[in-house]
């Protein structure tokens, strides 16, 4: 169970993340949830692919990222809301990013 209540607090930290306009680089303050969500995306390694500000790097960027739509490897597109943001996390390989052939862990 407590894996399941980590995993539930990182999908809504990294929705309050994705909805951010930025990463907090250009002097734009955070807000006290989206800070906590960028905390925690760097403590659980999200930052070794997506980069230190979400921006993107080897896995694709998800800050700005929510309510907009997904182009995905298949040629779909999906819009980046709440379920799709769970299901990135909790089932990595479900629904590949465009361009983005990495193997993310599994985290749930």
């Amino acid at each position: 169970m407590p894996g399941r209540v980590l995993v539930a607090e990182a999908v809504a930290l990294v929705v309050m993340l994705a909805a951010c306009g930025g990463g907090g680089k250009d002097g734009a303050e955070l807000s006290e949830q989206a800070a906590a969500g960028r905390t925690l995306a760097l403590r659980s390694g999200c930052a070794s692919c997506h980069g230190e500000d979400g921006a993107g790097d080897v896995g694709p960027p998800f800050i700005g990222l929510y309510g907009t739509n997904v182009e995905l490897a298949d040629g779909s597109t999906v819009v980046a809301d709440d379920a799709y943001l769970s299901r990135s996390i909790t089932e990595p390989g479900a629904e590949k990013v465009a361009g983005f052939d990495v193997n993310m862990p599994t985290n749930g």
